[in-house]
């Protein structure tokens, strides 16, 4: 039994390392935000988000980074209740490569999908992290 729990936590910290590089290519600052924030109520979970998303899934081979950025401001729009982590991701696929041009066309896609009022939130959420910014949008 000892030999697994070693083996879990030598794994735990791979995961937890993998997850950190990834984190600071894309936004280090918010996930360190994400962590003091935690810390006063859940310290762990600021580690599963690390090791899990971050440390396993964006690790895997078959999309880069941009892409899965791109596939993330998707899925948040559609959700319409998680603008702080829609901005979160806005700054991190900016980070990753991804232009202003790139982020709002994912966010008026998501109107077929999510509805106008999702798309609508999704726009005003990257407004504010593209002049938070000083990023330009071409129109």
């Amino acid at each position: 039994m000892e030999t697994i729990t070693k083996a879990s936590v030598i794994m735990s910290k791979d995961r937890y390392q993998k997850g950190l590089e990834n984190l600071k290519k894309m936004n280090p600052e918010s996930y360190q935000n994400l962590e003091e924030v935690l810390n006063g109520i859940a310290p762990d979970m600021a580690r599963y988000i690390a090791e899990f998303p971050y440390g396993d899934i964006y690790s895997r081979p078959g999309l880069d980074l941009k892409t899965r950025e791109l596939v993330t401001v998707a899925s948040l729009t559609t959700l319409g209740s998680a603008t702080a982590e829609l901005k979160t991701h806005v700054h991190g696929a900016l980070n990753v490569g991804c232009t202003p041009q790139e982020i709002v066309e994912v966010i008026i896609q998501m109107a077929v999908y999510a509805g106008f009022p999702a798309a609508i939130n999704g726009l005003m959420a990257a407004k504010d992290v593209l002049e938070e910014r000083g990023e330009e949008f071409e129109k």
